[in-house]
């Protein structure tokens, strides 16, 4: 896929289906490993948890419709969601904060098999600051903008307390990241052109012990 086709296509692409795509991708990787070169709407949405009209409707944004009584084409379409979501190359990831969250991020190997580089890491924690992580040696904060320039990174990932974690947000929009992921349970503000991605882990538990609730009373 073409650099100007994939642009064209996240353009139109509703946010809804961005959202989508991850999950798409991770499926077509499991049939890929499978050695499945063909799958069709039915299966691909079963893996994905969404209905095959919902998984039509999403691809069809990319130009990409399968062809009727073949399907689609394993290879074609991860090569084609991948370089719509931005991942023809390695994107370059800088973790803040590297405690017990931080360190996990550090040392986790899945990241490079889904396009992501772990290139530096940091704290404000002298006992931490000059330790060894996965390979890498942990800078101090006043050396963000150095290890974000240095490291190529675009994405910083906060796995700092809440209290810090606007001031986090603010130095790393200064160094030049384009994304931020949050682990932080507020709301952060940021630039024009640098996106927030949140993920509240107790947020998340919270509302599966809603739903455990719901089904306990439901069969009551």
């Amino acid at each position: 896929m073409t650099t100007a086709s994939a642009e064209g296509a996240r353009e139109r692409l509703p946010r809804a289906s961005v959202a989508r795509l991850p999950a798409y991708l991770l499926a077509l990787d499991g049939l890929w490993s499978e050695g499945t070169k063909l799958t069709s709407s039915h299966e691909l949405a079963a893996r994905s948890g969404v209905s095959p009209e919902q998984l039509r409707k999403d691809l069809s944004f990319l130009g990409s419709y399968g062809r009727r009584g073949v399907g689609y084409d394993v290879a074609q379409l991860r090569g084609h969601i991948g370089s719509v979501l931005g991942l023809e190359e390695p994107n370059r990831v800088v973790i803040v904060g590297v405690g017990h969250l931080g360190h996990a991020l550090a040392a986790y190997g899945g990241f490079a098999e889904r396009g992501f580089s772990i290139v530096g890491l940091v704290d404000d924690d002298p006992a931490v600051v000059g330790t060894t992580v996965a390979g890498l040696v942990v800078r101090p904060v006043a050396e963000l903008a150095d290890v974000v320039a240095s490291g190529g990174a675009t994405i910083g990932v906060i796995a700092t307390p809440a209290a810090v974690a606007q001031q986090v947000a603010d130095a790393l929009a200064a160094a030049g990241v384009h994304g931020i992921l949050t682990f932080a349970p507020q709301t952060l503000q940021t630039p024009d052109g640098v996106q927030v991605r949140a993920v509240d882990l107790a947020s998340e538990l919270q509302l599966l012990a809603f739903h455990g609730r719901h089904r306990e009373h439901a069969k009551a």
